[in-house]
């Protein structure tokens, strides 16, 4: 990535520092009155309406916002962008109905998996509890990722210095305080959120004038706007199911889900969320249609900074920086704790240890392992959007199966598991290599001429239909 050092190293260093601090801080002195197991893993069943919506908010909407929509429009037009935006959403309005369910059946439960574990047998159990980790270990990669590429890209800071000091300030405060610090934090990070999200909108809007426009755009790039432009289509439905199906398995949303007061402030939280989330991850997929209508050269996960760093100003590096941090450490803080939650909730049904193991310690040695393999695949600063693209179909393999199996007591076991693994096996073959040209089965196992240009140009839209609608086949299966 082009690095342009808007800042010195030692001026966003020192930014990177404070922030973290003053959010370790907060998170270890308010957690410090509210300990126990409760607390750690459902802050007690006793978060109100605004804190709860807060956190729902600044949970989904995490550093990958700055790169992943802007740059998936680039390309994707403008149905990627609508599709980025309703996939990231279209959970909150799943959850008001299995949210309710959920809670109805398990009153003191704490993640999905504990009725998967009741709904089907010990071995898809594990098979799905090895996919969520692995889903929001890939989600913790990316954010720390893309978190360290965007201090990269405005000072030259190398990498493994702002992965380190994110994952290190993190994991104090949320292995100390559980659940209620990880929300009490991010109530406070959606606030220097959005306030920074609205003065990068009034600068980005006032830079652009005119430019920042759907005519604009219809005048520099009409195809990313064309009814007949078929990556609008392609690349909205792609990435609606990949972001929807994702956010389904997500066990940050699932303890919140938990810790709700009641349900009406659970429905009432989870509208709110759907709400605020669908402008925001717009904005900044339209952000990337904008970029490369004026400039069809510039760098795909450029395209927002590309528009609001063009006067090179250290108030809005700074306005991005910190940002990219509250946005970083809220989402971070929430896969930590959610991470550890599977661990203690699942980990004696999983593991069988025959000696007494407390699990809330195994839990944090096991996010403490993870976060130092995270920090290791953050330095080499790959691409966040593939990153997250990776785990999306794995989880687009679980997504029918796994919700289809809450309404038809009919589907058992072998057959879900028969299911699952067709979707995976289907998806991965037709799963595109990080430059998108070819796959295993298109251009490995079997060369790319053997196939329409339309399948060749279309891998992850494939790969990811496939993934998903493919284990749909099986359920009939007795």
């Amino acid at each position: 990535m082009d690095k342009i050092n808007f800042l010195s190293q030692s001026a966003s260093l020192t930014i990177v520092i404070i922030i973290s601090l003053i959010f370790t801080l907060v998170g270890l002195a308010y957690s410090k009155k509210y300990q126990g197991i409760n607390n750690y893993l459902t802050a007690n069943r006793n978060i109100g309406f605004f804190s709860l919506s807060t956190s729902l908010v600044a949970s989904a909407l995490g550093a990958w916002i700055l790169f992943g929509p802007a740059s998936a429009a680039t390309w994707g037009g403008i149905g990627a962008v609508i599709g980025y935006s309703l996939g990231t959403a279209f959970p909150m309005i799943f959850l008001i109905s299995l949210g309710k369910k959920i809670r109805r059946n398990f009153p003191k439960g704490s993640t999905l998996i504990e009725f998967l574990r009741k709904r089907f047998g010990k071995s898809l159990f594990k098979l799905i509890l090895l996919m969520t980790v692995f889903y929001m270990f890939v989600f913790l990669c990316a954010e720390v990722t893309a978190v360290a590429i965007l201090i990269n890209y405005i000072s030259g800071t190398e990498l493994w210095i702002t992965a380190l000091i994110i994952l290190v300030g993190t994991l104090t405060y949320t292995l100390y305080g559980g659940l209620r610090a990880s929300i009490f934090t991010d109530n406070i990070q959606m606030v220097v959120i959005i306030a920074l999200f609205l003065i990068s909108v009034f600068y980005l809007t006032s830079f652009t004038g005119d430019q920042f426009s759907f005519s604009f755009i219809k005048e520099r790039s009409p195809h990313l706007l064309s009814s007949n432009y078929i990556p609008n289509y392609t690349a909205g439905l792609t990435f609606f199911i990949a972001v929807a199906a994702t956010n389904l398995f997500h066990q940050g949303n699932w303890q919140r889900v938990y810790a709700a007061k009641n349900n009406e402030i659970l429905v009432k939280s989870l509208i709110v969320a759907f709400i605020v989330i669908i402008p925001i991850v717009f904005f900044m997929g339209f952000s990337g249609l904008v970029a490369v209508s004026l400039d069809p050269s510039v760098t795909p996960d450029l395209g927002y900074f590309s528009l609001l760093l063009k006067d090179q100003t250290k108030f809005l590096s700074l306005i991005i920086i910190i940002l990219g941090l509250s946005l970083t450490i809220s989402t971070v803080d929430t896969l930590v704790n959610a991470i550890s939650s599977l661990i203690i909730v699942d980990g004696k049904a999983t593991f069988n240890f025959k000696t007494k193991i407390n699990y809330l310690r195994l839990s944090k040695y096991f996010i403490i392992i993870l976060s130092i393999i995270a920090f290791f695949i953050a330095s080499r600063g790959f691409s966040v959007l593939y990153l997250f693209l990776l785990a999306d179909l794995f989880c687009c393999a679980f997504v029918l199966t796994v919700f289809y199996s809450f309404y038809n007591k009919n589907l058992n076991e072998k057959v879900a598991y028969i299911s699952i693994i067709i979707g995976l096996v289907g998806g991965f073959l037709l799963f595109p290599m990080p430059d998108f040209s070819k796959s295993l089965l298109v251009g490995y196992i079997l060369p790319v001429d053997f196939f329409s240009p339309f399948v060749s140009q279309s891998l992850l839209f494939l790969s990811f239909i496939v993934a998903t609608f493919l284990p749909i086949i099986s359920w009939k299966l007795r």
